[in-house]
C-alpha cells in the first residue's frame, strides 16, 4: 500500500510539473503586447476613411461639390456663362443635372498652370447614357481659340443607342509637349450607365512613366495606358480656361471650327475632385466606396 500511495504521489507531482511548464510555454496571442483596438473606432468607417475629404487632402487642389452652387470650391470661382442646367439629388449631397447644357469659366485657373499640373487624378461621379449620334465631354483643360484642350475628357456617346446601357467608350485625351496628342480607351471593360445610374470615372496620369490611367467603379479598364515620356509628355498650355460638359464649339459665340462632333452634355455631374497627384489604386477605390456610402 504504502508503495502505491508513493506512486501516486509521483505521478500527481509529475503531472502538476508537465501542467506547470505547458502553461508557460503556451504561445500568446500578443507576443509584441501591441495595444488593444477598439472596434468603436472604426464604425461608420469606408475603407478606413469617415469621408472623401480624408483622401489626400493636401494634393486636392480643384473641387467641386454642386451642393447648390457651381462655384469651385478651392477658388470661390463661378462659372462665367451656363446653359441649361439644374440642382438635383446627388451622389453627396447636390449634383448639377445638364440638359444640353455646361458651365465656362473664362479663367486661367492657378491649379491648371503648366508647372502646377504635371501629375494628376481626376474623379467625377456622372450619370449618362449613350445617344447614337453626339460625343460628350465631361470637361476640358480648354486653350482659348483651339478645338483640342490641353485634357479633353471625352465619351464616346456616339457609338451606341441611349438604349446601351452596357457599354461606355471612355475616351480622354491630352495635348502633349511636343504639340501632339496622346489618348486612352476602354476596348474590352466597361461600366454599366444609365440616366439613373451613377457612375464612378477617374483619370490618373503619371509623368516619370507616361502612364495614362481610366477606371470605373473602382476598376482600371485603359486599354492603352502606356503614352510614352519625351515629346509625348502631358502638358497643361496656358492660357487655359475651364468648361463641364462641352467645348468652345457648344458655347454661343466662342465656336472655334465647325466641327460638329460635341454636343452639350446631356446627364448628371457631381463631385469633380481634381489631385496634383496619382491617387494609389486603393484610395481610387475608397473614393468609389465612399461615394457609394454617400461619403
Amino acid at each position: 500500500m504504502k508503495r502505491l500511495n508513493s506512486y501516486i504521489g509521483r505521478l500527481a507531482y509529475s503531472t502538476a510539473v508537465c501542467a506547470l511548464l505547458f502553461s508557460s510555454c503556451k504561445k500568446s496571442d500578443n507576443p509584441n503586447n501591441l495595444p488593444g483596438v477598439d472596434p468603436a473606432a472604426y464604425e461608420g468607417k469606408v475603407d478606413g476613411y469617415d469621408n472623401s475629404e480624408q483622401i489626400y487632402p493636401g494634393h486636392l487642389k480643384a473641387y467641386w461639390s454642386f451642393d447648390d452652387t457651381k462655384n469651385e470650391i478651392k477658388s470661390g470661382t463661378a462659372p462665367t456663362q451656363t446653359a441649361n442646367d439644374a440642382f438635383i439629388t446627388g451622389v453627396r449631397g447636390k449634383a448639377i443635372k445638364l440638359s444640353a447644357g455646361y458651365l465656362y469659366y473664362a479663367k486661367q485657373f492657378g491649379a491648371f498652370k503648366t508647372d502646377s499640373l504635371k501629375n494628376f487624378t481626376i474623379s467625377v461621379w456622372i450619370q449618362i447614357t449613350n445617344n447614337g449620334s453626339k460625343k460628350t465631354m465631361v470637361m476640358q483643360l480648354a486653350r482659348p481659340g483651339i478645338f483640342d484642350g490641353s485634357l479633353d475628357f471625352r465619351l464616346n456617346t456616339n457609338s451606341y443607342p441611349a438604349s446601351n446601357t452596357d457599354i461606355l467608350k471612355v475616351a480622354p485625351r491630352f495635348t502633349t509637349v511636343g504639340g501632339g496628342s496622346q489618348d486612352n480607351l476602354n476596348a474590352t471593360l466597361s461600366p454599366k450607365i444609365g440616366a439613373n445610374v451613377w457612375t464612378h470615372l477617374v483619370l490618373t496620369y503619371d509623368s516619370t512613366s507616361g502612364t495614362f490611367k481610366e477606371w470605373a467603379n473602382g476598376v482600371d479598364i485603359g486599354s492603352y495606358n502606356s503614352r510614352g515620356t519625351g515629346n509625348n509628355l502631358f502638358k497643361a498650355y496656358e492660357p487655359g480656361e475651364f468648361i463641364i460638359g462641352g467645348n468652345y464649339n457648344v458655347i454661343p459665340g466662342k465656336a472655334v471650327s465647325t466641327n460638329a462632333d460635341f454636343a452639350a452634355m446631356t446627364g448628371s455631374i457631381d463631385e469633380i475632385r481634381i489631385y496634383d497627384m496619382v491617387l494609389p489604386d486603393a484610395h481610387i477605390k475608397a473614393l468609389y466606396n465612399l461615394g457609394l456610402a454617400g461619403k
